[in-house]
């Protein structure tokens, strides 16, 4: 069966029908599938993390031995308690969706432990995918659809990710920083984070747009965004001439290191995305990357990778910090990680 409103969705996350033995949750928000998979495996098992009582497989382990799947849905509970198998599919390869199919299947009309239960996590599938076909027509399987994040869930997912550390935004605030969050929830649960350490957890603070200021920064403008693009690119030069530029036009340092940390943030966007299955050029235009700078983002793309973002995002962090330290010379310090960032570039062949 399909559970497509919201409504509904919340009310099977937060209390499963005892008649359901499998759910597929997928969508192109990776973020938002594995929320609502956390939610749900914790309603399943009281320790999502136990592996007596829980399997965690891949995609790579149904390419590996493909009667692996069916052979966890049969397996007894070392325990004595509910099992929980739990699939995570990082695209959309057809072996792996058929193997996916038919285990699911099979699981659903009872032909395997009935008392297991059968959790998938994918990407976004299409209509044509045998998973997809499979989860919607079983009446003892939900099929939960993902899209991305409305501003009304980015504000609730605000409040109550600042809520756990007893920080909060008031109404005005809320909506400032909710407008320049991206739309990825991954990346968005990072930038809360952020925000709630600078607010102080535990401190019982309520902020104003007016406190938010230093936080956010000046929005960049477009030197700024030339110079960030030049760095991933590798031009050195370009970048620092960006940056320059903008310095004369009243842009401050915090500024650029603000505006390098955002093309690193729509990098991440469209490689996590690619992850998932979908196509670069793809991915680019859902991430809001400007036409005209297409052809050059796509490039820089092609040669980044999650793991090498995820290796200069503590550098831009580290910036970040070191420009807000009264009295720092914070040109100097996003001239210096233009540097850094662009030398890395050079090293990946841009």
């Amino acid at each position: 069966m399909i559970l497509s409103k919201r409504p509904d969705i919340e009310r099977f996350l937060g209390r499963p029908d005892p008649a359901i033995r499998a759910a597929l949750i997928y969508g192109r928000d990776l973020g938002v599938v594995r929320d609502r998979g956390h939610q749900l495996a914790a309603k399943v098992v009281d320790n999502p993390d136990d592996p007596f009582d829980v399997a965690l497989l891949t995609e790579q382990d149904l390419s590996d031995d493909g009667g692996r799947l069916e052979g966890e849905l049969a397996a007894q509970s070392l325990m004595g308690g509910r099992r929980l198998v739990r699939l995570r599919l990082a695209g959309e390869k057809p072996s792996a969706d058929k193997a996916a199919a038919e285990a699911l299947d099979r699981h659903a009309k009872g032909e395997l432990n009935p008392d297991a239960f059968l959790l998938i996590e994918a990407g976004n599938l299409g209509r044509e995918s045998a998973l997809r076909k499979a989860a919607e027509k079983a009446n003892a399987a939900a099929a939960i659809p993902c899209y991305e994040d409305e501003p009304g869930d980015v504000a609730r997912l605000v409040r109550e990710l600042l809520a756990k550390d007893q920080v909060a935004l008031n109404v005005d605030a809320l909506q400032v920083f909710v407008q320049r969050l991206p739309k990825e929830r991954g990346v968005a649960r990072q930038e809360i984070e952020r925000l709630a350490l600078y607010l102080g957890p535990g401190s019982g603070a309520t902020a104003t747009p007016a406190d938010l200021e230093p936080f956010l920064g000046v929005e960049p403008e477009s030197s700024l965004f030339d110079a960030a693009a030049d760095a991933f690119g590798g031009k050195l030069g370009e970048a620092q001439a960006g940056l320059r530029r903008a310095a004369q036009e009243g842009e401050t340092g915090p500024a650029a290191v603000r505006a390098i940390g955002m093309h690193l943030g729509k990098l991440r966007r469209v490689l996590t995305l690619a992850k998932n299955g979908a196509g670069l050029q793809e991915a680019a235009k859902a991430s809001g990357v400007f036409w005209k700078q297409e052809r050059e983002f796509l490039r820089q793309a092609r040669a980044w990778s999650l793991e090498e973002l995820d290796r200069i995002q503590p550098e831009v962090l580290a910036a970040d910090r070191a420009c807000k330290t009264a009295g720092s010379p914070d040109r100097l310090i996003a001239e210096r990680l233009a540097l850094t960032v662009a030398g890395r570039a050079r090293r990946l062949g841009l």
